[in-house]
């Protein structure tokens, strides 16, 4: 019986580390004068070995708390730093090594920094990304239509970008980005500082993009909005290790233990100590956690021996349990298989740079 073929890993990571050296020395005129001739330096790891693999048109949240090491982590894989130690393969490409064929097919972008020019019109700003990735003309217009529709910029093609307001702009940066199709998109906080709506829309957006076009994407984001409706999987690092890596309702099951239960009463009761811990009473609303273990049996005891007008059960909000990660003193690492499944992956040939 013959082999299915194997699935290519869009990116691979194995063993990546960065540290840096940092200068430091006591205050004061002796220890200045002291440290031209005897610098003192302290390594600090910003990436600590993390390894893991993400398979073509895969959307994966990378989380952690500021200073966790994600961004570093990005900047490597596309290219803009040189790893300590350790390797990583993007599209069979080694990022660090910069080759143009590379650069073609991954794209980068960071909240609320600019990557269109300032003062001049956002379609000027376009057709010169397109100048610099040379973009086929008809290619290019098919393209810059299809991500006009798909994110409603027509006014705002004409206007400089200095008028436009922050979601305006960030709508704006990310088609400028997207404009040569890669394949790969690192996506640091892309809706920071943006409102509710504003918010939204970027997110239907990269998921059409992502669906449209089978593309990979890695996405850091401290809104908890944006991981649920964007990734099935998650891969969560601390102090530059990786804690948890695997599908985001197991991270919930790992390290949330218990239930959210929210009864509403048709008249006011207390002694809801006896039923779990109160965490919030709002008139006659109150709301309980209590052990997963035991969430069926106190229900049953709730609707029982109480008025109960409404009662629902739920997980706790992703962002308590992802807190709950950082603040685990346990090891909780998960292991992946570092053999992929397998199926075949074509990864389309680049245009030259």
């Amino acid at each position: 019986m013959a082999q299915e073929p194997r699935i290519l890993p869009a990116i691979r990571v194995r063993d990546l580390r960065k540290t840096y050296d940092v200068p430091e020395r006591e205050s004061g005129l002796r220890a200045s004068v002291g440290s031209l001739f005897h610098r003192q330096t302290k390594e600090v790891v910003a990436v600590d070995g993390i390894s893991f693999d993400i398979t073509p048109g895969e959307v994966v949240g990378f989380l952690g708390p500021n200073g966790a090491g994600k961004t570093t982590t990005l900047k490597m894989l596309s290219g803009l730093l040189y790893p300590s130690q350790g390797e990583a393969t993007v599209l069979g490409h080694v990022p660090w090594q910069r080759d143009k064929a590379y650069l073609r097919q991954i794209t980068l972008v960071m909240g609320q920094r600019n990557q269109l020019v300032w003062d001049i019109p956002v379609a000027d700003s376009f057709e010169l990304n397109r100048a610099i990735y040379r973009i086929p003309e008809a290619e290019y217009r098919l393209t810059r239509d299809e991500l006009s529709e798909l994110l409603d910029l027509g006014p705002l093609l004409t206007k400089p970008v200095r008028n436009l307001s922050l979601g305006e702009r960030m709508k704006c940066e990310l088609a400028g980005a997207l404009l040569h199709r890669p394949q790969v998109l690192y996506l640091d906080e892309p809706t920071l500082g943006l409102d509710v709506t504003a918010q939204r829309r970027i997110r239907g957006f990269i998921a059409e993009y992502a669906a449209r076009y089978a593309a990979t994407v890695l996405l850091t984001s401290h809104y908890m909005a944006d991981v649920e409706a964007l990734a099935e999987r998650v891969i969560v690092i601390h102090h530059g290790a990786l804690r948890f890596d695997g599908d985001l309702g197991a991270l919930v099951e790992r390290f949330s233990p218990h239930k959210t239960v929210i009864v509403d009463l048709e008249h006011a009761r207390d002694g809801f100590e006896r039923y779990g811990e109160v965490v919030a009473v709002d008139g006659l609303r109150t709301t309980l956690r209590v052990p997963k273990t035991e969430a069926a049996a106190v229900t049953a005891r709730l609707l029982a021996e109480l008025p109960v007008a409404d009662l629902s059960v739920t997980d706790p909000p992703i962002d308590e349990v992802i807190d709950s990660v950082f603040t685990s003193g346990e090891d909780a690492m998960v292991e992946t298989d570092p053999e992929l499944k397998p199926a075949a992956v074509s990864v389309p040939d680049p245009v030259p740079v």
